[in-house]
Formats: C-alpha cells, sequence, structure tokens
C-alpha cells in the first residue's frame, strides 16, 4: 500500500466524530512505537515530520522509515510536513514524496498568509499532495515555532470562509486554546479551550475539517517518572484529555500530538538508565521508550481520538 492523504481520512472522520492522530516523528523507535500502536488498534495515521526532524534525521531515512512503517503494518498513513515555514521547504517535501503539507503562514499579516498558502497550494494540487493552513497563532515552544503569549492570538471565526475560498486550502489548523509545548500554561492557570471558536467556525465552514495544534496532555505518568529520575518538569500542564475528544466529535478532524510522545520516550530511557546505570547499549535503554510510546498512543487512539477500528 503506497502513502496516501489525509482526504479520504478526515470525511470519514469528521462524519464519524473522531479525529485522526497526527504524531511527530524524529528516529526509528518513534516511528515503530507508533506505528505497533495504530496497528494494534487498527486506526488510521498521520505521521508527521518538523523541519527540525528533517534536519536531525535527513529526508531519506525518514522516507524509508515510513515506507518500512506501511510495509509493516498494511495501514493507510499519510505523511505530513509539519510547520512549514516557506514555500521552498513545502516544495521539498512535495518533490520528495510527501502527501500532505502545512504551509504555517500565521506569522504574516492576514494578506501575506493568504498569498503563500495559495502558492503552496497551487504546486501542491498539480501534484496530488494537500495542504494545511493555519489562521490565528499558538503560544508555545516546539522545534522551530516559538511565539510568545503576548503575540499568540485567536482565530478570528469571520475570516475562515474568505481564508479557505481565497487559498483553495484542504484543512485549517485554527488556535482555540492550545499551546506547544510542555509548558502551556502559567502555573495556577487553568486551561480551557474556546468551544465557543470552534462552534462559530464549523457553523461558517460546514463538513470542513479543523486541525489542534498544541494537543498533548502531558501526561502526569511520565512527568512524575522523568522527575523521579533527576528531570524538572513541576510546572508542566496540559490539556485534558476530556476537552481534546468533545474537539476530535465536532469539526476537529486531526489531532497533533509531539510533546506527550517526548516524554513518554524520555521518561522510559530516563528510568532506564537509572536503574541500570552501566548499560550503555542502545538497544536496551530505547526498548522502554519504544515501550512507553506504543502504550501512549494506544491510549490516545481509543481514549482521545476514537479513530481506533477506523483503518
Amino acid at each position: 500500500m503506497p502513502l496516501v492523504t489525509s482526504t479520504e481520512m478526515f470525511k470519514k472522520a469528521y462524519e464519524g466524530g473522531y479525529a485522526i492522530g497526527a504524531f511527530n516523528v524524529n528516529n526509528m523507535e518513534i516511528i515503530q512505537g507508533i506505528t505497533q500502536a495504530a496497528k494494534n488498534t487498527q486506526a488510521p495515521l498521520i505521521l508527521q515530520v518538523s523541519a527540525g526532524a528533517r534536519k536531525y534525521a535527513k529526508h531519506m531515512y525518514l522516507m524509508k522509515l515510513v515506507e518500512a512503517a506501511i510495509e509493516d503494518t498494511g495501514l493507510p498513513i499519510c505523511l505530513h510536513l509539519d510547520h512549514g515555514a516557506d514555500f521552498e521547504t513545502c516544495k521539498s517535501c512535495i518533490d520528495g514524496g510527501f502527501t500532505s503539507v502545512m504551509i504555517d503562514g500565521s506569522h504574516h499579516s492576514y494578506e501575506k498568509n493568504i498569498e503563500v498558502t495559495r502558492q503552496v497550494v497551487e504546486y501542491a494540487h498539480k501534484h496530488g499532495v494537500v495542504v494545511e493552513a493555519e489562521l490565528g497563532r499558538l503560544a508555545g515552544i516546539e522545534d522551530d515555532v516559538n511565539v510568545s503569549e503576548e503575540d499568540s492570538s485567536y482565530t478570528n471565526p469571520e475570516q475562515v470562509e474568505e481564508f479557505v475560498n481565497l487559498t483553495g486550502v484542504d484543512s485549517l489548523a485554527i488556535a482555540i486554546g492550545t499551546s506547544h509545548g510542555a509548558y502551556k500554561f502559567k502555573p495556577g492557570q487553568k486551561p480551557a479551550l474556546r468551544f465557543d471558536i470552534l462552534e462559530e467556525v464549523e457553523r461558517r465552514l460546514p463538513g470542513f475539517p479543523i486541525v489542534l495544534h498544541g494537543a498533548s496532555s502531558v501526561i502526569p505518568q511520565y512527568v512524575e517518572t522523568i522527575n523521579a529520575n533527576g528531570g524538572n518538569l513541576d510546572d508542566a500542564i496540559g490539556i485534558p484529555e476530556d476537552m481534546l475528544r468533545k474537539a476530535a466529535s465536532m469539526a476537529v478532524c486531526k489531532i497533533n500530538i509531539d510533546s506527550d510522545l517526548r516524554l513518554a520516550m524520555t521518561a522510559g530511557v530516563r528510568e532506564h538508565l537509572m536503574n541500570n546505570p552501566s548499560h550503555f547499549d542502545p538497544r536496551q535503554y530505547l526498548k522502554p521508550g519504544r515501550e512507553n510510546i506504543e502504550d501512549l498512543v494506544q491510549k490516545k487512539i481509543i481514549n482521545v481520538l476514537g479513530s481506533n477500528g477506523k483503518a
């Protein structure tokens, strides 16, 4: 089975009231953990790659790892560029075999965002690739994305129809209160999503797939393990999973998860090395990290996304 686009995935997800998990990948163990969980639950899957991941692992290596995952699982898998900063980056991924790209023009003016998004859409659609764009700006830090709380902004629902019509984009990431990274909120601040904005966007764009970035829940289990083994993540607060499940039952068809994967991997590695300080074989200390990722993704698919059995 070849790589697929997210078009059919999103259509079924919207109609079925669930979301597709978009999980960021950086190396073999992370890909193996994610895809094994999806195979266990028979869930459709989006594997996404940031600019930082392409630089770290190299485009060709990631492509071959994803091809191996498809052959191993037999699942429909979409390969997506996360937060493409410009046309050149998106073009490189399109030419290199990705089936989906995100052009993130949210740091530009509204008019410039439309211009650069339309440029990417025109090129991508000629090559059978789908495009995600973003309106509004999420706060937080993740890879090359660094937006202060002062510079963040909620999506304006009054702009979404015009933006989609003028760009021809296939899905839209909106800002309703999620945030990149593990430190999403100030200590004592209560996480809250603006479901009123999501409802208005859905009313204005009926049937159109919406995306949530920065949707990791910062699983306490992994935070506690890291802290117990030399870490310091005391102020890390994530998005409650019941809020994400509600979003998935509405117009949100794609939920991005990255920080939770990093925490799961790090917790497994830290705990193993603290308990086995003489071990120096990567196969020994990376294995529990991979197992943590498999367990995490399986629970996300069943309890948050609702995409189990939908492959």
